[in-house]
């Protein structure tokens, strides 16, 4: 087996950063569960997207994982990437997000608590947002290619 070569740093610098969830809490449980492989699936909403001014994900780009403290910590590729109204979730998308979803309906409620929740309606610059099953949401798929160790970058 070939070893896999060292990071450079300015190689991760120019990547598109993989910001899962809010730091805290819940970054540091999706982080685990990418390093640990439980999770190959993640959901973003359009208008998140839109909001930020940021292109969906494309298959084959590849993004760096960063923590809650904002450090490099793995390099993901996009596998898949589909857009569908919220409704039309899946069961196998919802258990790959590696949160231990066993319905879609249990997977709905904990990302509704998100898209809900103050911290999501504060980065949206709207109080009173909230989903229903037309919402298009964004389901990408994704392998991790390398774990970054903190003194890799």
């Amino acid at each position: 087996m070939t070893p896999v070569p060292a990071w450079d740093p300015t190689d991760l610098a120019s990547l598109p950063r993989a910001e899962f969830a809010f730091p805290g809490p819940l970054r540091d449980q999706l982080v685990a569960a990418i390093l640990d492989g439980s999770k190959t699936s993640t959901t973003g909403l359009v208008v998140d997207y839109e909001h930020e001014g940021d292109p969906l994900p494309e298959v084959g780009s590849r993004e760096v994982v960063v923590d809650s403290q904002d450090r490099p910590v793995a390099v993901i590729e996009v596998t898949g990437v589909r857009v569908v109204p919220l409704g039309q979730v899946d069961l196998a998308h919802a258990v790959d997000e590696g949160e231990g979803y066993t319905s879609v309906a249990e997977w709905r409620a904990g990302h509704e608590r998100f898209w809900h929740g103050e911290e999501m309606r504060a980065a949206l610059n709207d109080p009173g947002f909230s989903v229903d099953d037309t919402t298009p949401a964004v389901l990408q798929r994704f392998r991790l290619v390398t774990v970054v160790h903190p003194a890799d970058g």
